[in-house]
């Protein structure tokens, strides 16, 4: 856990595959902008350790609510969770569990699944997950390819440009057979979190004010436009603000650190929603 600035805390909650390190330029606009600004990996993410079971959305919900009593006062007061790709389940199914601690919620290009579903039976996706996080680290391949396998991810989910991350902190979480086993491990889990939050919204409602960014890349492409649909629709079922983030890929973070920031920033304030450009 990375704890920077002072001010009223937000969480910064990484997607797949990611880092607390993939915040940084986000996180030094939300410092300078009077923040205190809460970053982590996952178990298997980054450099924590090994993930010893597999995730739900609940279980990381109480993770950051678990990160926030660990810093005491500074935790203790309501904060804005902003959760990027699948880190927007566990960010929502926090503000749902945790109503009272939550000043806003902010979904960054976050995943959506309107009827989450899996050809494979939980268990089964489980034992694979783990069979092959073993064989990929028995056969030496998070060495031998790990950063380069990020950096050419982070390339292709980026509209900006390389991977910015120190090379160092890349080798150091890549290179590793645990990061990769925990990431097969949250992936296999994925349509479980989906459907644990689609069952949360039925009962636990959500009363923090919520964003919804929406990363687009500005090509008019079919893809392109059905997923701003898609993250339109999401705000329309969460009663959330919807904002554009353009140019971007997935990595919206990287691509527009500084429109990210306000989004930020405007959630925990109230402040209007910035004009709208129209895809």
């Amino acid at each position: 856990m990375v704890v920077e600035g002072s001010g009223p805390p937000v969480v910064l909650s990484t997607g797949l595959a990611m880092a607390w390190f993939d915040w940084d330029p986000v996180a030094a606009l939300l410092v300078a902008a009077g923040r205190t600004v809460i970053r982590f990996d996952r178990p298997g993410h980054g450099l924590s350790g090994p993930a010893t079971a597999p995730p739900t959305a609940a279980g990381e919900a109480r993770r950051i609510a678990g990160l926030l009593d660990a810093l005491g006062p500074v935790g203790a007061a309501p904060v804005t969770v902003a959760g990027h790709s699948i880190a927007a389940f566990h960010a929502e199914a926090f503000a749902r569990l945790y109503p009272e601690r939550t000043a806003a919620l902010v979904l960054v290009d976050g995943s959506v699944e309107e009827q989450p579903h899996a050809v494979l039976p939980t268990g089964l996706r489980t034992g694979a997950a783990r069979a092959l996080g073993r064989a990929l680290a028995a056969a030496g391949l998070p060495a031998a390819v790990g950063p380069a396998a990020r950096r050419a991810a982070v390339r292709l989910s980026r509209t900006g440009g390389p991977d910015p991350a120190a090379r160092d902190l890349v080798r150091r979480c890549y290179r590793t057979g645990r990061v990769w086993r925990g990431i097969l491990l949250e992936n296999a889990r994925y349509p479980d979190m989906a459907a644990e939050v689609l069952a949360l919204r039925s009962h636990r409602p959500l009363t923090a004010p919520t964003t919804v960014l929406a990363g687009y890349d500005g090509s008019g492409s079919a893809a392109a436009l059905h997923w701003l649909d898609r993250q339109r629709g999401l705000a329309a079922a969460l009663g959330a603000r919807f904002e554009t983030v353009a140019p971007a890929g997935h990595l919206v973070m990287l691509d527009r650190p500084d429109q990210t920031a306000r989004a930020v920033l405007s959630a925990s304030t109230g402040a209007p929603a910035p004009p709208q450009r129209r895809a």
